[in-house]
């Protein structure tokens, strides 16, 4: 790490120091399907979010309940670390 004077802007500097130059492009594809916890989904959506990939993953559902369904599936969000290829 280098000497920074007081009068440098040192939150400017280390952020330029450890961002990458250029955005990493995203591990997963629009309407891909992966796995996460134990679940498989499909993804919906995807943008940048902190130097990664955040995505929006619809669950897929399970045998409908006797009762019938209530409403439509569940999206979460999920970071690119919590998804796994569903090839695999």
């Amino acid at each position: 790490m280098k000497y920074v004077s007081p009068s440098t802007n040192f939150a400017a500097e280390t952020q330029a120091e450890t961002l990458p130059s250029r955005p990493v492009a995203p591990s997963f594809k629009l309407h891909q399907q992966v796995y996460f916890l134990g679940e498989r989904g499909t993804i919906k959506d995807y943008r940048s979010d902190s130097g990664t990939w955040a995505y929006a993953v619809e669950m897929e559902l399970g045998p409908e309940p006797e009762m019938g369904r209530m409403g439509f599936e569940t999206t979460i969000l999920l970071h690119e670390t919590e998804i796994q290829d569903g090839l695999n």
